[in-house]
C-alpha cells in the first residue's frame, strides 16, 4: 500500500503488507538520549481496535484506526476510517496538524514532563 507525502518531521518507522504502518515523529530529535525513549511521538495505523491483543483484532474487525500518541500511556487522539487507504491518508492528515502546531498536547498530561513539551512547542506549528 502506498503511503501519501509524510509532513516535515514524520518518518515511517514501520511499514506492515498488510497496510499497519507506525509513523514517528522527529526521531533524530527524541532520540531517547535528552528525553525518555517512550517520548517520542507515534501515529499507530492499524484494523481493528490497537489495544487488543492480536488474536482478539483478528476477530473484532472494527474497520482501520489511527492513533496518535506522545507516550504509550498519553493517547491524544483517535480517529476510525472504513478501509486502509482511507485511513493512510488520515494518518498523514493528522501528522500534518501535529506538525503544524494545531493539536494541543499540553492538556493531555496530569504530571507534564516540562522539557519534554518545551522541546514539542519548539518544534510544532
Amino acid at each position: 500500500m502506498d503511503l501519501p507525502t509524510l509532513p516535515d518531521g514524520w518518518t515511517v518507522w514501520n511499514d506492515g503488507s498488510d497496510g499497519r504502518v507506525v509513523l514517528t515523529y522527529r526521531p533524530d530529535v527524541f532520540d531517547s538520549s535528552a528525553f525518555p525513549a517512550p517520548c517520542l511521538p507515534t501515529l499507530y495505523v492499524t484494523d481493528g481496535p490497537r489495544d487488543s491483543r492480536p488474536a482478539a483484532a483478528r476477530r473484532e474487525k472494527r474497520g482501520w484506526q489511527v492513533v496518535l500518541f506522545l507516550e504509550p500511556e498519553i493517547e491524544l487522539e483517535r480517529r476510525a476510517y472504513d478501509d486502509c487507504s482511507e485511513a493512510l491518508e488520515g494518518a498523514v492528515s493528522l501528522a500534518e496538524q501535529f506538525a503544524a502546531g494545531e493539536i494541543e498536547f499540553r492538556e493531555a498530561y496530569q504530571l507534564p514532563r516540562e522539557a519534554y513539551l518545551a522541546k514539542l512547542d519548539e518544534l510544532v506549528g
